[in-house]
């Protein structure tokens, strides 16, 4: 149903507006790098706005900081609906190697939900449009479950992989 709702209503463009949450940087600047002519985002109707009220996404960087939490929240209350929100890298993801820290919370989905994860630190320009794309119901999921077995016969550690 989620997928029905986003290829209707984001049918025509997308409009994003980024945001860092306290990032070393790495995927903001793939993420700019997907806006030049170079990845050409805006083929696929992908375009960046300086205002969060005038966008359809929110592309999340970095480890949430106890800081940004309340400004992170009033800016998703801010985007109107209906919404998305994509988190970028393995910080936005999960906290990335800051997950432990005392002024991390974790990653994006500690304070907001979070429709797609693209991981990678820092993803690249082409993983970063092909998550879009995949969001957009443009390109199919091309990553699939896979879960190992130990063979009953040989009880060492040999284990075989089987598709879902």
């Amino acid at each position: 149903m989620f997928k029905k709702l986003c290829q209707k209503a984001f049918s025509k463009s997308l409009w994003v507006y980024h945001v860092n949450v306290g990032a070393c940087n790495g995927c903001d600047i793939e993420v700019i790098d997907v806006l030049t002519p170079y990845y050409d985002a805006e083929r696929f109707g992908i375009k960046l706005v300086a205002s969060p009220r005038h966008a359809d996404v929110l592309l999340v960087c970095g480890p949430v900081t106890r800081q940004v939490v309340p400004a992170v929240k009033r800016l998703y209350d801010a985007v109107p609906d209906p919404k998305l929100v994509i988190a970028i890298g393995s910080c936005a993801v999960g906290g990335g190697i800051w997950f432990d820290s005392y002024n991390i919370v974790g990653g994006v989905d500690a304070i907001l939900p979070v429709d797609y994860h693209i991981p990678g630190c820092p993803p690249r320009p082409e993983a970063i449009l092909h998550g879009i794309a995949v969001a957009l119901g443009l390109a199919e999921k091309q990553v699939a479950p896979v879960h190992l077995k130990q063979l009953p016969d040989r009880p060492e550690s040999v284990s075989i992989k089987t598709p879902v």
